[in-house]
């Protein structure tokens, strides 16, 4: 008899061959309450080959998928429309789980089965790996949600400059995604930030776990977090910024859950810096307009939003008037960026 699974594992993958195994290796130690759902988006070397090869040996934990190419938000919206676990999660085939606070963590999940409340989300540390330069930097949510117990939002501090909840230290439970409608757009860079934003107001309950559960991976040149790439991607973040400001509407967010309703609007401030930034460093006329395009949409879409993106929140920092602004706002990045060395 099968046993139920408690957790849904999600790995997109397109031309992972040379590193997925440590991946779906860091995984397998779950055992057979963890299903494995490996999505080959249209790989051309030999990931789907690797799938179907972990999917033979460990078929009542490992499933493979294969798809036509539609980027990493098909691969995740494959594996949420798949998932038979109580949990979901992603995990990129770059990056891996600590085996140690794998088991912790599938040690709570069986102490929720049968229970009447449990959480809708599960939070846990993440871990900046760069295995080349031997460093590693955890982010913990220490001062943000009390430690092994259930939460609301109404009850979580203030989260410092250097901390948001990004994709990779989120546990949702299947039935809050699948309830938010989340849908990840095709061919899209940096939809983690749907994934990690549209279902907030959805979760009830949080569950904070102090364990470092997720390896990121930094080092890759082509990784999108790259200061070069996402130059060139640009447009990408634009579009996905623009998405996550339509998303949710916050008034009404606000009114359930304020401090949610506060956290939201800065997430959007975040990824309005970004994009303002980069624009900036691109340094040419069309990327100015862009930058211009970019808040006047934002400004004519919800005027007040975009009056707290601009007078109250980071964000308005890097939309200084002018050229001598934007100078102010490159300088300021910079030092910021050797504050925290994290990449």
């Amino acid at each position: 008899m099968q046993k139920t699974k408690l957790l849904t594992v999600t790995v997109p993958c397109y031309n992972s061959q040379d590193y997925m195994r440590r991946c779906v290796e860091s995984l397998l130690p779950a055992g057979e309450e963890v299903e494995i759902i490996i999505v080959d988006d249209g790989s051309t070397d030999d990931t789907g080959m690797i799938a179907d090869e972990y999917a033979e040996v460990f078929p009542d934990i490992v499933r493979a998928v294969h798809k036509e190419n539609g980027g990493h938000g098909s691969g995740v919206n494959a594996g949420m429309s798949l998932a038979k676990g109580t949990y979901f999660k992603v995990v990129d085939s770059d990056d891996w789980l600590d085996k140690t606070a794998l088991e912790q963590l599938m040690s709570k999940l069986r102490e929720f089965e049968g229970k009447t409340k449990t959480p809708d989300l599960l939070v846990c540390n993440y871990v900046y790996d760069h295995l080349e330069k031997e460093k590693a930097h955890a982010m913990n949510y220490r001062n943000i949600f009390p430690e092994e117990e259930l939460c609301t939002w109404n009850e979580m501090g203030h989260f410092r400059p250097s901390q948001y909840l990004i994709m990779h230290a989120l546990i949702y439970k299947t039935e809050v995604l699948r309830r938010s409608d989340v849908q990840l757009p095709e061919h899209t860079f940096y939809v983690d930030n749907i994934f990690a934003y549209q279902p907030l107001p959805n979760v009830s309950s949080i569950y904070y776990m102090n364990i470092d559960l997720y390896h990121y991976y930094l080092g890759r040149e082509d990784q999108s977090v790259n200061e070069k790439v996402l130059m060139k991607r640009i447009d990408q973040q634009i579009k996905v910024t623009k998405i996550v400001s339509r998303l949710v509407d916050l008034r009404e967010v606000r009114r359930k859950y304020p401090k949610l309703a506060a956290y939201m609007c800065r997430n959007i401030s975040i990824m309005m810096a970004i994009s303002s930034i980069h624009l900036l460093m691109i340094q040419s006329e069309e990327a100015y307009q862009k930058r211009q395009q970019l808040w006047n949409e934002i400004k004519k879409q919800d005027k007040r939003l975009y009056k707290k993106l601009k007078y109250g929140t980071i964000s308005g920092f890097t939309y200084l008037p002018g050229r001598i602004g934007g100078k102010v706002t490159l300088s300021g990045y910079r030092v910021a960026k050797k504050v925290v060395q994290f990449q």
